[in-house]
């Protein structure tokens, strides 16, 4: 019998702070039939990792675990890194290649066993750290501008954050008029990144606009319904991806928010819709062309080595955080 290999992964057995996390030797994962292991060399932090560390809200352990997390359990649902095996079925991947992607759980570890239709090559002139920074919030900033036309008027609340740089790169390169809400020490980096405008939330009421919106991406969910609404034009859509607050409490969290939206959606013109992220090639092939063509670049706050990702979690949490923190592993950046 083979001996199996062994890893460095930061392992997941309760709830509560990063304090709870440990980092452990594991056995190397085997890669199923339509799977690849990969060599991670950057991992990036997402605020669902410290929602599902915290159990906040309560509702993530219908799939982490009703009591505790499920035995073997890892955070992390980006990464980049170099294919080491490919599973049998697996096809349009090899051994060498780099990738960049995501899955559900289990990206902060020193190797990790990925489907094959969550990972796509890695432009050659992009980074691991850079990569990494993208698979979550790349996505889920493409699925909230879904539908979004040239020339119309879009508003990203939450625009200097992990998601929101990313939206409001995206949003103008589809064309539109695009405006970030953000506070002050943040507005010339919502404005490199294209912003047509910025309004500083703290002096602002950007929810009564001299002109409404088309679109409201909401990533913060510091607002009623009713507010948001106000923002927008008779037709115009409202993305809430989840918000950073918790209005539903430990139970439901920014989710109260996403269900009222769907009952009121309803009743008025107005398109309310949630959005959450969900692992995928194609979208991930489109970032990936952006990518190398430069019309995104991933804007990276802060750089951790796998040893500090607790700290990283934290940095996160505090809700500080510019664009993306990204967690180097291994070899780090090759390029």
């Amino acid at each position: 019998m083979a001996t199996l290999r062994r890893t460095k992964a930061w392992v997941w057995e309760r709830y509560g702070s990063p304090d709870v996390l440990a980092l452990r030797e594991v056995d190397e994962p085997e890669p199923g039939r339509h799977e690849v292991l990969v060599r991670v060399r950057a991992a990036s932090v997402n605020p669902a990792d410290w929602r599902h560390l915290r159990s906040d809200p309560h509702l993530v352990r219908l799939s982490a675990g009703l009591r505790r997390p499920r035995p073997g359990s890892i955070l992390g649902a980006d990464l980049a890194g170099v294919v080491e095996r490919v599973g049998a079925d697996v096809r349009g991947l090899a051994v060498g290649d780099e990738v960049f992607g995501g899955v559900r759980l289990g990206a902060f570890a020193e190797a990790v066993a990925v489907p094959q239709e969550t990972l796509v090559l890695k432009p050659e002139d992009v980074s691991f750290e850079a990569a990494a920074a993208v698979p979550m919030a790349g996505q889920t900033a493409l699925k909230a501008l879904d539908g979004l036309a040239a020339g119309q008027r879009v508003l990203v609340n939450g625009a200097s954050g992990g998601i929101g740089t990313f939206t409001v790169q995206l949003a103008k390169a589809l064309g539109a008029h695009v405006t970030g809400v953000c506070g002050a020490g943040n507005a010339d980096l919502v404005r490199s990144l294209g912003a047509d405008e910025v309004v500083d939330y703290n002096r602002e009421d950007f929810t009564r606009p001299p002109e409404p919106y088309d679109l409201l991406v909401d990533l913060i969910g510091n607002r009623s319904l009713k507010d948001f609404r106000r923002a927008l034009t008779p037709k115009g859509t409202l993305a809430l991806v989840g918000g950073l607050t918790s209005g539903g409490g430990r139970v439901l969290g920014p989710l109260a928010q996403l269900i009222k939206g769907m009952v009121v959606t309803r009743f008025v013109g107005q398109r309310i819709t949630g959005v959450s992220w969900k692992p995928g090639k194609q979208a991930l092939n489109h970032l990936a062309e952006l990518l190398a063509a430069k019309e995104i670049v991933p804007v990276i706050d802060r750089v951790y080595p796998l040893a500090e990702i607790p700290e990283a979690i934290r940095y996160v949490e505090s809700m500080r955080a510019r664009g993306k923190v990204v967690i180097t592993i291994g070899q780090g950046e090759t390029r």
